[in-house]
């Protein structure tokens, strides 16, 4: 049984000719251009990286390229396995989008690499349009309103702020000491566009509180334009 065995996972390698592994690739290639295009389209501003992406093009033909070596050769692929366990990436993803995109690339050259263009064409259609619908909404901005003063101004400080957004700013942080106050509020873009402008914000604190430093930061989920 056990002879048996060994034999069935040495003989069994199940061997592509030439036609197949050009095909397999040239499936792979086609679909990485459809990625690409998604990537591009759901993507702006500095979440962009034209690197990152040609990169998901590259693994979607490395690992058509790992598939058309394991065929059906279950020792082969048990050792691939063995030898893929040891690596370790880290690559920071900037963007959670960029991981259904790695998954998407390693999917697509699985199906290739095994000659399952139906299955690959048909959910890369089906992921395609579903990115293109849902990857163009962005998360909406918040914004950090950093105001700092005397202690004498304190008590003013909150008052100007609950007047100014309807009591609806959420205070983050308030520190004292040295004479001097901090605060930092956080409110919503929808908030900042009721109020005014941003420098219109500004404006409105230093005059009604004295104050010489007021910032409003940008707090987003990702870097956006």
């Amino acid at each position: 049984m056990k002879k048996e065995l060994i034999k069935y996972l040495v003989a069994n390698t199940g061997a592509l000719t030439i036609q197949d592994v050009l095909l397999n690739f040239l499936v792979a290639a086609l679909i990485a251009i459809v990625i690409f295009m998604s990537y591009k389209l759901t993507h702006s501003g500095a979440t962009y990286s034209a690197r990152f992406n040609i990169s998901l093009a590259m693994l979607t033909l490395v690992t058509t390229l790992v598939m058309n070596v394991i065929g059906n050769n279950v020792a082969l692929s048990l050792g691939m396995v063995g030898a893929l366990s040891i690596v370790r990436f880290r690559t920071a993803v900037k963007d959670s989008r960029d991981t259904a995109y790695i998954f998407w690339c390693i999917a697509t050259g699985i199906c290739c690499g095994v000659q399952e263009y139906m299955i690959a064409a048909v959910g890369c259609a089906v992921i395609f349009v579903f990115l293109i619908i849902f990857g163009l909404v962005r998360s909406s901005e918040r914004y950090l309103i950093i105001l700092r003063g005397t202690l004498s101004q304190d008590s003013m400080v909150e008052r100007s702020v609950d007047e100014k957004f309807g009591g609806k700013a959420r205070l983050v942080v308030h520190n004292t000491g040295n004479g001097e106050c901090e605060f930092i509020y956080e409110i919503t873009d929808k908030m900042l566009d009721t109020a005014g402008k941003s420098s219109n914000v500004i404006e409105y604190f230093r005059k009604n509180t004295g104050l010489e430093t007021v910032n409003i930061v940008a707090q987003t989920d990702e870097i956006s334009r």
